[in-house]
């Protein structure tokens, strides 16, 4: 039997915006009040078109015009949204909260309830009935800069943050973001610290940790998890993070969606999960923020 090792070592592509580095390999810092862990809500605020585009589904896709999964989308924005809101305020947390710009002509009223309380307006696109990936650069880019002239027009502050819908991206979108006014995104789910992505004009991306299974989406409507199960999936989450951020410190997102988690059993559920850590933030063992604070922190680190 031949030992000799293969040649066989077809190269395979990188992404070209980050080297692998292992999470246990890191220098050490901690987040502006002295904690290790930060946490986030990524609250979702989107709008969809009638009888066209993409969407989430409750039931099974029928002919346009779906009223059953079109309805459904748009509690969230009536009801869900609201009931949120109230919660978020009871515990005293801030969001990231991830608009499309059609929410301006579809409920103005919504974005302007976040934007009042001081939460991060961070660009998630015009509508989540369509997706970037597609676009040629130079529609890809009108899309970014239209999308942070929008949001500084009506709520009076450019988004730095940016998350496409459905998390479709193009080969350039990381450079088109760095070039129309970006400081971070929240695409990529590759790990638990801020990660410096390289651009092709040398302006530094930041890439902060966006969830893909602490998720309503893929964990409500993709696994069929219930309302209870996905709250003590945020809980035990976030006491085993708690935990291994003794050793350096991390970053926890939650994504939300108002038209799931603001369906009544599931906000209930979800109550019990945020409660648990605003205990935890009211004992000092946690910095509850927004993507764009920790974003403005992995710069500091970086640069000293």
């Amino acid at each position: 039997m031949s030992t000799t090792m293969s040649t066989f070592a077809p190269p395979i592509p990188g992404n070209g915006r980050f080297a692998y580095s292992p999470i246990t390999r890191r220098p050490d810092y901690r987040w502006p009040n002295g904690a290790k862990l930060a946490v986030y809500l990524g609250f979702n605020i989107e709008h969809f078109a009638f009888g066209e585009g993409l969407g989430a589904c409750i039931g099974p896709k029928t002919a346009q015009p779906d009223v059953l999964n079109y309805s459904w989308r748009e509690y969230g924005n009536r009801v869900g949204a609201w009931r949120c809101l109230e919660l978020f305020d009871q515990l005293q947390l801030p969001t990231g909260a991830l608009i499309n710009t059609a929410l301006y002509a579809h409920c103005p009223e919504l974005v302007q309830a976040f934007a009042a309380r001081g939460d991060e307006l961070i660009g998630h696109g015009y509508s989540n009935a369509f997706n970037q990936a597609h676009l040629s650069e130079e529609d890809e880019r009108a899309l970014l800069a239209d999308c942070r002239t929008r949001i500084a027009h009506h709520s009076g502050t450019a988004p730095s943050g940016w998350l496409s819908p459905w998390i479709a991206e193009s080969r350039t979108t990381p450079d088109l973001l760095a070039e129309t006014g970006y400081s971070y995104t929240l695409n990529w789910c590759h790990d638990d610290q801020p990660t410096a992505m390289a651009t092709r004009s040398g302006q530094r991306l930041w890439s902060i940790p966006y969830p893909q299974e602490l998720n309503d989406i893929p964990m409500v409507i993709g696994r069929l998890m219930d309302g209870k199960a996905f709250a003590d999936m945020v809980i035990d989450n976030f006491d085993e993070m708690l935990q291994q951020s003794a050793q350096q410190s991390l970053v926890m997102g939650i994504a939300l969606h108002p038209y799931i988690v603001g369906q009544p059993y599931r906000l209930r559920h979800l109550r019990r999960a945020l409660e648990h850590i605003a205990r935890a933030r009211d004992a000092g063992q946690v910095w509850i923020t927004t993507p764009g604070q920790i974003c403005q922190h992995a710069e500091q680190v970086h640069a000293a």
